[in-house]
């Protein structure tokens, strides 16, 4: 059955879930503190709820793949 793009936007926001500081840092390979820079600089978009700061894992493969360098091969 087809689904509807609000309803394929919803579901594929489920499957997109909220990590801690320290998750994305294990998620990029990095520490605490590069990502926490990086939500300082603006670089990265991110998520406050309440005291909490979250981020999503599809802007952090964005950040990925926006850093990605072509071969020349």
């Amino acid at each position: 059955m087809p689904r509807t793009t609000s309803e394929r936007a919803a579901l594929a926001h489920r499957h997109d879930p909220l990590l801690t500081v320290a998750q994305a840092g294990d998620y990029l390979g990095t520490g605490e503190r590069f990502v926490r820079r990086l939500i300082a600089q603006r670089r990265i978009t991110y998520v406050k709820l309440g005291k909490y700061v979250r981020l999503q894992r599809s802007t952090l493969d964005d950040f990925i793949e926006s850093g990605r360098v072509a071969s020349e091969g």
